[in-house]
């Protein structure tokens, strides 16, 4: 018997919800299930969320096994190369997000990534990854995206690394860039004034 579509997102419930798939023998593919049922009624999330009007990192969610965030790229905004030490997953429900899978090549170029592959994220779609998986992400189209992103783990208090957009060399993940990124995409927004 099909499912009745869900009228609105109870964040409280989906809270709950990816606690108990988290208790599951493989937690992630059990958390995905709950990210991907949310997120099949985009209606239900715009109406929860609202009309986005800039870039953010919403805070849902923050325990030491488990982070859920909200995230809203802004149009054509670029996340340079960085991992998360932890799984993930990504569930679009507006937009469209660009991945660039990147791999080390520590024989040929020090602590440098080169690219591995790339996939795109539509609206209603999950992508896992990988504990070790390194990728960046863009927002190629002229509106905002908007996602909801889960980890295994404490995204603000794992030690992450990132790659320099220009370089690809890798450093110790700095959260100012992170904010950094947010602002100068906002900015972006705000036509020039003259």
């Amino acid at each position: 018997m099909p499912r009745a579509s869900q009228s609105s997102f109870d964040l409280d419930r989906f809270i709950a919800d990816c606690r108990s798939a988290l208790g599951e023998h493989s937690p992630q593919p059990a958390v995905r299930e709950v990210l991907a049922r949310a997120i099949s009624d985009r209606g239900a999330m715009r109406r929860h969320f609202g009309e986005p009007e800039k870039a953010q990192l919403q805070k849902l969610y923050h325990a030491p096994d488990l982070t859920i965030l909200h995230l809203i790229w802004a149009p054509n905004m670029t996340l340079m190369p960085h991992d998360h030490g932890m799984w993930a997953l990504i569930g679009l429900y507006e937009g469209r997000e660009d991945n660039i899978f990147w791999r080390s090549n520590k024989e040929e170029s020090g602590n440098r990534v080169e690219a591995a592959g790339a996939r795109t994220i539509l609206p209603g779609e999950c992508l896992p990854l990988g504990q070790n998986i390194v990728h960046s992400v863009t927002n190629p189209i002229s509106r905002f995206t908007e996602a909801i992103h889960i980890y295994g783990g404490d995204f603000f208090n794992t030690p992450r690394s990132e790659w320099d957009p220009e370089t690809l060399t890798q450093r110790a993940m700095d959260p100012n860039n992170l904010a950094r990124m947010f602002e100068d995409a906002n900015r972006r927004l705000v036509p020039a004034r003259v």
